[in-house]
This record gives structure tokens, sequence and C-alpha cells, in this order.
């Protein structure tokens, strides 16, 4: 499957559906986002059932502040429109894969869980 474009319209709709969705934070001049784009565009062909998508942080301003993207590329992880990873800087490829099958092997019932805690817990 082929990475999508996310923009300021449909980043909320992408990120909150069901599944697994990630999400590649960059600029076009930003070199180490130019050399993560082809492990990236790998990964999206690998694993077609997840949902691969960019957020072209130049032309989507107001999103990337909103998002406290301060450092690109940032790669976020999103499963049943939870955020279960975000990091900054450009993974090889087996980080990647090793990233996803972390993501894949998550109970989400367990992270379910633990973010409603949080959400009660006033000193978290």
């Amino acid at each position: 499957m082929a990475t999508i474009d996310v923009t300021e319209d449909n980043f909320e709709a992408t990120v909150t559906a069901d599944g697994i969705v990630l999400v590649d934070a960059w600029a076009s001049w930003c070199g180490p986002c130019r050399a993560f784009a082809p492990t990236f565009e790998k990964a999206s062909d690998e694993h077609t059932d997840l949902t691969f998508a960019k957020l072209d942080t130049e032309a989507n301003q107001s999103l990337a502040a909103a998002l406290e993207i301060q450092s690109i590329p940032t790669l976020m992880v999103f499963r049943d429109g939870i955020l279960i990873y975000r990091g900054a800087g450009a993974l090889p490829p087996a980080a990647l894969n090793d990233l996803i099958s972390q993501a894949r092997e998550l109970d989400m019932d367990e992270v379910r869980r633990q973010v409603a805690e949080a959400s009660q817990d006033p000193n978290a």
C-alpha cells in the first residue's frame, strides 16, 4: 500500500481509524527526512494491512504546531486511535519493522485501561 498524505483536513479521521496508523512528519528540506522516506515507503509496501501517512510539516504548519513537532522526521504510531509511540529521528529498516511488530503485539485492552487510569489520576 502506498503512503497517503495527511493534512489538517484529514489527520484526525486518519489517526482515529481502527488499526495501526504510522505518521511520518517531514519536510522537503530535511536531509534525514529524505533519507528515511524510502524506508517508510518500503515498509508501507510490506505491511499492506497498516496505514502509512506522511505529514508535510511545511504545508501543514498549524497541525505540526498543534502536535508539538519540534524536530523532524518525527514518527508517530497510532493504534485504534491511541498514540502508542512518538519519536524523532530516522529509523533504520530493522528498527521500523521491530516497532511495527511491537505495535501489533500490544494488548490494546491493557493500553485502554492504562489510558483511562491516567485520565482519572489528578497527579498524572
